[in-house]
């Protein structure tokens, strides 16, 4: 078992993973950085003082059983997760501490409740998939949103983007995902995954201001299609994606994410709007906030200092919304985004 306030960060090196460690140290927790190349961990080590350094690879068990030697959690940035997410997940269980990662990779997140979810119930281990802006947020929006409700007939998370100058991590994770799934898009509907060959629709989405209404891809999916369904009764679950940032994702010449401000996140702002229906009742949750790979910090990072802390609800592989108390979960995110829920 770990102690203290080490959290060991595999791919901390990366966009995200840098955002991550950041959060980290500002929440007073002590990182150690890991990840396959040593060159760049021990650049990022050479910007604070004292950083512990420890190099791993995914195909190298004993490597990453020293990454974690000593740690309370450990973080996983490193894509595409469809390669790392169970090595990682493995040694966390071989060291006794909880997993919590980033990913947005449907499949990837798929995997982990479906080979974890008996043995880390078993074990009282905690993992946490996609505890990041994909599927983590929408998971505590939605959750937040159904209230006292036990059940609904459909829940609709739509992303607006203004833009969306993807990582070379997401190009990456986005061309192991199309090889899974043979070049075909997917959707949540009638209580299970679909894969489809035809065309998404393009609708019009009634963003809260002050985006108003916006052209959106609908059926543009993500993966909160796991992470809702994974303990919400929820037979559909439907993502929107402005057209604008799906435009941006799609282009081969959009360039990675320039940083803005002082703390490196990029211009890009985002609203995050959540409806979920049932029996001819409504309920909306909203949240406002500037750019989806700086936010996943402090979402990573405050779950794992919920899980430390003993603050909650299961054990085994969970989401965000099943995990966690969503409501007082995205209060504590104040200081990055804004939130308002409606009946």
């Amino acid at each position: 078992m770990g102690s203290g306030r080490t959290v060991a960060v595999f791919g901390a090196y990366g966009h995200t993973g840098r955002f991550v460690v950041a959060q980290l140290l500002e929440r007073g927790f002590v990182p150690v950085l890991s990840g396959r190349e040593a060159v760049k961990l021990k650049a990022l080590a050479a910007s604070g003082p004292g950083l512990d350094v420890r190099p791993a690879s995914v195909d190298d068990p004993a490597s990453l059983d020293r990454a974690l030697a000593g740690a309370a959690a450990v973080i996983n940035c490193a894509g595409p997760f469809a390669t790392t997410a169970a090595p990682v997940i493995e040694a966390a269980l071989r060291a006794g501490i909880p997993y919590v990662d980033v990913a947005a990779e449907i499949e990837a997140n798929a995997d982990t409740f479906t080979h974890f979810r008996d043995r880390a119930r078993s074990a009282g281990a905690v993992i946490v998939p996609a505890m990041a802006f994909f599927g983590g947020l929408g998971d505590l929006l939605t959750t937040a949103a159904m209230g006292d409700w036990t059940a609904a007939e459909e829940a609709h998370i739509a992303y607006g983007l203004n833009s969306w100058h993807p990582t070379a991590g997401t190009r990456a994770a986005g061309v192991v995902s199309r090889h899974r799934r043979d070049g075909r898009r997917v959707r949540y509907a009638n209580g299970r995954l679909e894969y489809r060959q035809d065309e998404p629709p393009t609708l019009e989405w009634p963003f809260p201001a002050p985006m108003g209404t916006r052209t959106v891809i609908g059926e543009f999916t993500m993966a909160d299609v796991v992470t809702v369904p994974s303990h919400l009764a929820i037979p559909e679950v439907h993502n929107y994606m402005t057209v604008e940032a799906a435009g941006d994702l799609s282009s081969p010449d959009t360039p990675t994410p320039v940083a803005a401000d002082e703390h490196g996140r990029s211009a890009q702002t985002f609203v995050v709007d959540v409806v979920v229906r049932s029996g001819g009742g409504e309920r909306r949750a909203v949240a406002r906030g500037q750019d989806i790979y700086a936010i996943t910090a402090p979402l990573a990072v405050e779950a794992v200092d919920r899980i430390l802390a003993g603050r909650t609800r299961t054990t085994g592989v969970a989401s965000a919304g099943e995990i966690f108390d969503a409501p007082d979960f995205l209060r504590a995110l104040s200081p990055h985004i804004s939130v308002d829920l409606h009946a």
